[in-house]
Order: structure tokens, then sequence, then C-alpha cells
């Protein structure tokens, strides 16, 4: 029997290549060793994005993105994290065995109240939605009894936390009520930089959109900085930004080839960007055009995840109600 991993997806933002390098394409990855399940986390969503219509599009969005890359809905379960209720009755639950200590050191939290030093209230602006994150998901990862969680190093306090709750839980009732799962922790995944050279992402407004439209994707491409090097001279394409991103879309036999170029001189960043979009648009428009088809097609995209809540709640629901016996509640 294989083992379980399991992916969350918050439905905030724009997909960008970065994410499609960094999260969706590794995450994806994993469906072919265990058996995976991906939730989009609109309930988590919820704690930044107020906006009814926005989030609705998000949710829809993130769906369409994952789809497009690959995601396959009859091979995996895939699933909104609102369409199983088992989430939030475990989420109460769990909350009997987490200590408030345990919140206080969140990442999150902390960055939260860092943020207000120099506010009368340390917790100005900060919800309880915010403070009880680790909860909700830990609620979300043991519901269906995962053994790994994909994630970076930044996120891997979650999962300890994850595993602290469980393991008190278990504790408490002296039987395994729940599995402890681990963080798997990709060392080689890309982290994609983007046009100014720091990493990408939307709130350094330096990142491209995975699904732009071939005229915006090409005019992106031609903003990444540049040095000032002139065409004639020898170019060392490690140090390249143009081509850190080249190496992403292309094939061994393109990056030796545009390497080789880079040492011999004779090609400006204006060429160096030309063939990067080349290769770019090359696999990214069957993508656009998976996802225009998806988003016109909204009905088409609630019954798929529809389809992957009812595969998912019986699951969902032996978890609960083997915590409720063991807690006597059954």
């Amino acid at each position: 029997m294989k083992q379980i991993a399991l992916t969350g997806i918050k439905s905030t933002g724009i997909l960008h290549i970065g994410n499609y390098f960094g999260a969706i394409k590794p995450a994806l990855e994993l469906a072919r060793r265990y058996d995976a399940r991906y939730f989009i986390a609109d309930y988590h969503a919820l704690n930044t994005v107020k906006d009814p219509a926005v989030l609705s599009h998000c949710i829809r969005e993130i769906a369409a993105g994952w789809l497009s890359a690959g995601l396959d809905p009859e091979q995996v379960i895939f699933y909104r994290q609102s369409s199983i209720p088992e989430t939030f009755e475990l989420t109460t639950m769990l909350m009997a065995f987490t200590a408030k200590g345990l919140m206080n050191r969140a990442h999150a939290y902390k960055s939260a109240v860092q943020e207000n030093l120099d506010k009368n209230d340390p917790d100005a602006g900060i919800n309880m939605g915010l403070f009880t994150y680790p909860v909700l998901m830990a609620a979300d990862i043991l519901l269906f009894d995962a053994d790994i969680v994909p994630v970076g190093k930044d996120q891997a306090q979650h999962i300890e936390m994850t595993a602290d709750i469980a393991k008190a839980v278990n504790f408490n009732y002296q039987k395994e009520v729940l599995k402890i799962p681990q963080a798997f922790i990709q060392e080689q995944v890309a982290v994609v930089p983007g046009l100014d050279g720091r990493k990408m992402s939307k709130s350094y407004n330096n990142s491209i959109p995975l699904f732009a439209p071939e005229k915006e994707l090409r005019r992106l491409i031609m903003r990444i900085v540049t040095n000032s090097q002139p065409v004639s001279e020898p170019k060392d394409p490690q140090s390249s930004l143009i081509y850190q991103l080249y190496r992403l879309f292309a094939a061994q036999e393109e990056q030796a080839s545009l390497a080789e170029r880079y040492r011999a001189g004779g090609m400006g960043w204006g060429e160096a960007k030309e063939e990067l979009f080349r290769v770019a648009n090359r696999e990214l428009s069957p993508l656009r055009e998976r996802f225009a088809a998806l988003m016109a097609d909204p009905a088409g995209l609630d019954a798929i995840l529809a389809r992957g809540a009812q595969k998912a709640r019986p699951i969902a629901a032996a978890t609960v109600a083997r915590f409720r016996k063991a807690a006597g509640i059954d």
C-alpha cells in the first residue's frame, strides 16, 4: 500500500512560474509514488480575502491552474477544504489538546506581533483565524491520515506542530487515534528568481504569471534586469538571470548550446531574452489554453471539486468517528 501525501493549496493570488517550478511540479511528481490528496485551502484564505467575489474567483483560478499544470482528478483526491465539514469538527476537538503557548510560537503570529512593536496593542489587526491557523492546518493533515506533507523549510514548523498536537491526543488516550505525519522537504526544489533577481514573489512585484497571454509574457521577459556588458563581450551563463530562467524550460542540449553562445561572445541580452521567451512560450502555451478552457466552464470546475469531496468525506468521517469513540462522545 502506498503512503499518503497531502498538499494544501491556498486560494489567494495569481499563480506564477515560481509556483509552477517551485511547488506545483514537485507536488504533482509525488503522485507517482504516493497516494496523493490535494485540497484548496479556502478557509485559510478567508483570513486575508474578505471580498466574496474575489475569493470565489481565486478558488476556481487555483483549481484551474493545478488542473492545467497536470493534476489528474481521476488519479488523486482533489477537493475544497470548505466541502469537508469534518475538518471543522476535528479542529474543535484538537483545540482541547493544543497549548496556547504552542500557538504563541507560530511563525506567522510572532511575525505579526513583531510588526506591531511600535503600536500600543501587540495584537492589533490579528484575528483568531491567524492565531489558530496551525490548528486548522493540523486538522487538514490529520483528517486524511497523511504520512508526508511536502513543504518548504520555512513551513516545517507547521508539520512539527501538527505532530505535537497528534501526539498529545494519542498520549491522552493511550492509542494511535491520529497518524503522526512527517514534513517532506525537497532539497532540490527550484528557487525561481524574479525579474529583478530576488526570489519570484507577488509581494516583490517581480513575478511572471503562469498563464500570462503571449504578448504579456514577452513584455515581462524583456523587463528582466541585466548588466551593461556589450554584445561582443563573452558572458558567464551561470551568473545570468536570463539563463537561470532559461534552464527551467529548455532541454539539456538547448541549455548547452545557449551556454556556449554566452561564452563565445557576440550575443546581446535582447537576443538571450528572445531565446528565453521562445522556450517559455513553448511550454506555457498548452497550459494557457487548458486554463482558459477550464475558467470558461466554472460549473465544470465546481463539479470536479465536488467529486473530489465525495471521495474525501468517507476518509474524513472515519477519522472523526475514531476520535469521537476514543473521547467517549461517539
